[in-house]
């Protein structure tokens, strides 16, 4: 039976699902949870064994203050860490430098150099904590510096667990915190594999994010279609490069939106796992079952989120991670009721990991596997969205490539189309948004939000100026043309980096010594 209701992403809900709703030869589809192809979960037991990791999003002025909030995430019972950089820190810029002026310590935590690291992770345990950073172009830098301060609380590189997003395709689509071009972008990437194998074996190396895609507006077809697609061109460059898919792949991680349509995304990240295990066993060869699996990281919407009436959030986000757990996550973290406004204040980053401490302690859903499966609806809409995602991975390759269709801005365009569809519909009113264009009132609440030291730029200059007067000058200029030979050759540039870094190099400085080999992208150039 047919309905009125369409998804997210377009697809027809039947307003009674039944028998007829679901395709035939669904056991096959299905498998056993924990095998191929992983529709059921990546796992056996999943969360009957251990819930999710509750792992919370934070960084914010100083090393120092965000210290602080982690300290007291761990202490609220948080399992891991999610590291959040400012903006001259994503873009590879030190903070005095003038383009970094009036951004040092504002959407994240500023980060120049291994003493900054180190006041990061002040004790903190870092072989006990995993620890994601959301990091992209420079994501080995910053890889790099935890794991010298790692070594020097004596934790070796085999014990470190955590990720580095690394996920540079997707800057060119929706985000834009890009340094270099594509090509020595993807070069950096396989580096950053090859480096892991030998060095970090438990460190996830990439997390390919649909995340941002979704929040620039994509729909759930889109996200998953996108960002495996990105997935491709990231395991095909390191093919190239020498690495076997067997090897590297297990260290793949993906990072998804969780938002308040729950069914919908409970089908998009179900069919995710089926699509790539069939992309890794059939495209690439992988035999390994974990190279085949598809193990991913989540984060409720922060699109989604409003400044009116901003308690209303809570209740979204709980939806959010509700679906996020049905659909089976590896990780999970819960935005705050006031990031609308700025950075959370402690207790709404507490309220925000006492959500899923509920979901994961008050509920039964840590008592079964994949509780949806069999259900008329989310079988037949895991089929419409499967079906959707490959027709559109397979027009992104129309172009050749993830990236050639990156240059021909296929999916930009896209994503903006849904996007301007969302925003007329929001305001039209076909589109309920509580608090905004329906169930509104007169005036809010008074909040006061978290608000940044604007000294913070003028405190990393000292520290900075410190820094460069205390070091040795001529082995960090020498560590820094070792960098600039490697990256003009073939030889892994992580190495030098390292050794650039632990000679008290600045994040700026490495980065720049690559823009000089590798130049800098602008969205105007050709790939």
């Amino acid at each position: 039976m047919t309905g009125a209701y369409r998804s997210e992403s377009g697809i027809e809900l039947p307003t009674v699902a039944g028998p007829d709703d679901v395709r035939a030869g669904l056991e096959a589809r299905l498998g056993a949870p924990g095998e191929y192809p992983f529709t059921r979960g990546v796992y056996p037991t999943m969360y009957t064994s251990r819930p999710w990791t509750m792992r919370q999003y934070a960084g914010f002025g100083t090393a120092r203050e965000s210290n602080a909030r982690y300290h007291q995430l761990l202490a609220a019972g948080g399992h891991g860490l999610s590291v959040a950089f400012d903006l001259p820190t994503q873009m590879g810029y030190d903070s005095d430098e003038p383009i970094a002026h009036g951004e040092v310590g504002k959407v994240g935590v500023a980060i120049d150099s291994i003493d900054d690291m180190r006041t990061l992770f002040d004790r903190i345990p870092l072989g006990e904590v995993s620890t994601s950073m959301t990091i992209n172009a420079p994501a080995a830098v910053l890889l790099l510096l935890y794991q010298l301060v790692a070594e020097e609380q004596g934790v070796p590189g085999a014990k470190l667990t955590g990720t580095i997003q690394n996920d540079v395709l997707k800057e060119y689509i929706a985000r834009g915190t890009y340094i270099f071009p594509p090509r020595p972008s993807l070069r950096l990437v396989a580096d950053t594999f090859g480096y892991c194998a030998s060095e970090l074996p438990r460190w996830n190396t990439i997390s390919i994010s649909g995340y941002h895609m979704a929040e620039a507006g994509a729909t759930p077809v889109q996200e998953i279609a996108f960002t495996l697609a990105n997935g491709i061109e990231y395991v095909q460059t390191a093919i190239e490069a020498g690495l076997a898919v067997d090897d590297f792949a297990p260290r793949l991680s993906f990072f998804f939106v969780a938002r308040t349509t729950l069914l919908e995304e409970v089908a998009k990240f179900r069919a995710a796992r089926r699509i790539w295990a069939r992309i890794m066993r059939e495209r690439f060869g992988a035999t390994n079952p974990k190279a085949q699996m598809l193990r991913f990281h989540t984060q409720t919407a922060g699109v989604q989120l409003t400044a009116q009436q901003p308690e209303v959030n809570l209740v979204r986000v709980a939806v959010q991670g509700l679906g996020a757990v049905l659909g089976g996550t590896q990780s999970l973290h819960t935005n705050s009721y006031d990031e609308a406004i700025a950075l959370p204040t402690e207790k709404a980053a507490r309220l925000a990991l006492r959500t899923q401490q509920v979901l994961a302690y008050e509920t039964d859903l840590t008592g079964t596997v994949d509780p949806f499966a069999g259900s008329y609806l989310v079988e037949g809409l895991t089929d419409e969205v499967e079906d959707a995602a490959v027709a559109l991975i397979d027009k992104v390759f129309e172009h050749g490539s993830a990236v050639a269709a990156i240059e021909a801005g296929f999916q930009k365009q896209q994503i903006e189309l849904s996007a301007y569809e969302v925003a007329q519909q929001i305001e039209s009113g076909e589109r309920t948004v509580v608090g905004v264009n329906r169930f509104t009132t007169d005036d809010d609440e008074p909040y006061e939000p978290l608000r940044v030291d604007p000294a913070i730029g003028a405190e990393q200059e000292k520290r900075l100026a410190a820094l460069r007067a205390d070091r040795d000058a001529p082995a960090v200029r020498a560590a820094l043309g070792a960098v600039r030979a490697a990256a003009a050759g073939t030889d892994n540039v992580l190495p030098p980096m390292r050794a650039a870094l632990a000679a008290r190099a600045t994040v700026g400085e490495v980065c720049h010594a690559l823009r000089d080999v590798w130049g800098t992208y602008r969205p105007t150039e050709q790939f």
